[in-house]
């Protein structure tokens, strides 16, 4: 099994003892989804699917805190980041700016990329490096700037 979900597993029982009804809440549904995808591979997960699992709910969080920011609903956005605060500490520790720049970098070196049009070949080899780590939105911008 993998070893993260058998911390978020830990982790819903010391909420429940806690009391902690969003955490317990939210960890649940993050349990869920888990699962789903456990079924959907019909495999025994490895961390790596977990916490590619975790990306994506934390992806829905995001843009459903947007979502409710521009509908003026500022109680459910907040929800929803309190939500993404804690599916994040689940995942590995962030690259910074500079990191992913480096990493782009390296990229450019290897596929040999020179103008924008090979945006797609650097974008295609940085994305799953980055995976969890980086928001890959922002990706694009960096890659621009470094084959403009």
């Amino acid at each position: 099994m993998s070893e993260l979900l058998d911390r978020i597993k830990k982790d819903i029982k010391v909420a429940m003892k806690a009391r902690e009804t969003d955490k317990v809440s939210t960890l649940r549904m993050l349990h869920s989804s888990v699962k789903n995808r456990d079924i959907e591979l019909d495999r025994e997960l490895t961390d790596e699917d977990v916490v590619n699992v975790i990306v994506k709910e934390a992806k829905k969080r995001r843009q459903s805190a947007e979502a409710y920011d521009e509908g003026d609903r500022p109680e459910l956005a907040e929800k929803e980041r309190a939500e993404l605060e804690m599916l994040q500490q689940y995942l590995p520790e962030p690259y910074t700016d500079e990191e992913v720049a480096q990493i782009v970098d390296e990229v450019i070196d290897d596929t040999g990329a020179e103008t924008r049009r090979d945006m797609g070949k650097v974008m295609g080899a940085v994305i799953p490096r980055i995976k969890g780590r980086y928001d890959a939105s922002k990706v694009k911008d960096i890659v621009l700037e470094k084959l403009a």
